[in-house]
């Protein structure tokens, strides 16, 4: 995907210099500075930037003029003379005067991590629901910074930092903006409605879910893909698929689940973006079971399995079950695969391993699986017995006269839930 702004004439990319301030503050939170930076170096080549140089600066507190100091601005400026840049990308959220002043000094785009994460979320948002999702966040980002905003408002054409609301809804006023906030999420309230109605018809079928979740690019739509056949984008970047996909996954002895693909997490997530996916993210909420897939080849993957765990914690989805699958084995170092945890709840596989996507739906049933119980089911109450086969895995069925009987194994969580409608049936004998 090239990305293109329209500055001149003819079409030019753009080209970046990235810019990272470590201060007391981050050196407090324990993450990796330099980790960190290697992710913006993949948001900005996801967004079609080319990168072309790296400056980090190390201060006590962020300078309220220009986030750096006045002395790194110069070099920054020479920098981009000398590579011949026209875009800044900053690691850390600035003030809208910040990018104003920065603008003014260096005569460069002013793009900070934030921003460029919002502007990849609106060049892959397909369906309504991510197009409204990615349009209010961006707005919700923009209106507190339009006193300060500079040329960022008047820039004609696209490039980062320009798509999604478009130029006209940036360069109305406050006002306009908050209305345009207001139909958004009027907007969103009525997709919710229709994701919670599917969701309402999905509990009273007694579907079984699943949840996919982790970092982004550690593999989710390809074990969605590789395990239900499922017609998904697929793409070594990050955040390659943004709406939520569910697929019926057939588990042994022909059980079905609800597989269900989430957005991918990435640190320091914008809370704009978080508050926006809300509704869909809150798919987690509704699961059985989640499946955490961490890419196990990754130099930050004890980092972003913590960080999926505080958003999952944030959702109130840190007590559903949970197994984790540390994906991507296939390329890892030895001294890597050695030091992955083993044990129950822990899985090592390949997306693209048969025998491994057949330990995940075996790991699945077991997870899921609970106590046998027998039923004793009149013939004439198929609702019944079906309702069994979905919630349940029939072990063996025999019959007696006008009544059909039922082996099943059948969890607490389920039996919790569906019991109203089956303790009438339970065979004591």
């Amino acid at each position: 995907m090239a990305i293109t702004t329209h500055d001149t004439e003819t079409d030019v990319q753009d080209r970046a210099i990235l810019v990272s301030l470590v201060t007391d503050k981050i050196k407090r939170t324990g993450i990796d500075p330099e980790l960190s930076l290697q992710e913006l170096v993949q948001l900005a080549e996801t967004a079609g930037v080319e990168v072309l140089d790296v400056l980090r600066q190390n201060k006590e507190t962020p300078d309220s003029r220009w986030f750096i100091g006045k002395g790194k601005v110069e070099e920054l400026r020479m920098a981009a003379d000398a590579l011949g840049a026209n875009t800044a990308i900053f690691d850390q959220e600035l003030s809208g005067a910040q990018v104003r002043n920065l603008e003014e000094a260096l005569d460069l785009k002013i793009i900070d991590r934030t921003q460029l994460i919002l502007d990849i979320f609106a060049g892959r948002a397909k369906t309504r629901e991510g197009i409204i999702q990615v349009e209010l966040a961006q707005l919700s980002y923009l209106l507190p910074r339009l006193s300060g905003q500079g040329k960022n408002l008047s820039r004609l054409g696209g490039g980062i930092g320009t798509r999604g609301p478009g130029e006209s809804k940036l360069e109305t006023d406050r006002r306009h903006i908050r209305d345009r906030i207001t139909e958004l999420k009027r907007q969103l309230d009525e997709v919710v409605k229709t994701r919670e109605l599917h969701r309402e018809r999905r509990r009273k079928a007694g579907a079984v879910q699943v949840a996919l979740v982790g970092y982004t690019n550690a593999g989710k739509s390809t074990l969605l893909k590789q395990l239900t056949d499922a017609d998904v984008y697929i793409e070594n970047q990050l955040f390659a698929t943004l709406d939520p996909t569910s697929r019926v996954l057939e588990l042994a002895g022909g059980k079905e689940v609800v597989l269900t693909d989430t957005v991918g997490f990435i640190q320091n997530l914008p809370h704009d973006l978080v508050a926006s996916f809300r509704a869909t993210l809150e798919e987690v909420n509704e699961a059985n079971l989640v499946l955490h897939v961490v890419d196990a080849s990754s130099p930050m993957r004890e980092e972003q399995m913590e960080i999926v765990q505080s958003i999952l914690q944030d959702l109130g989805a840190s007590g559903t079950p949970q197994i984790v699958l540390f994906n991507k084995i296939d390329l890892c170092q030895p001294e890597q695969l050695e030091m992955l945890p083993t044990g129950t709840g822990y899985l090592k596989i390949s997306a693209l391993n048969p025998e491994d996507l057949t330990r995940i739906t075996e790991m699945i049933a077991d997870e899921l699986a609970g106590d046998t119980l027998n039923f004793r089911i009149p013939g004439d109450r198929g609702d019944i017995s079906s309702l069994l086969y979905r919630v349940g895995e029939v072990l063996e069925t025999t019959y007696d006269e006008n009544d059909v009987l039922y082996n099943v194994r059948l969890n607490k969580e389920d039996y919790d839930k569906w019991g109203y409608m089956l303790a009438d049936f339970v065979d004591q004998q």
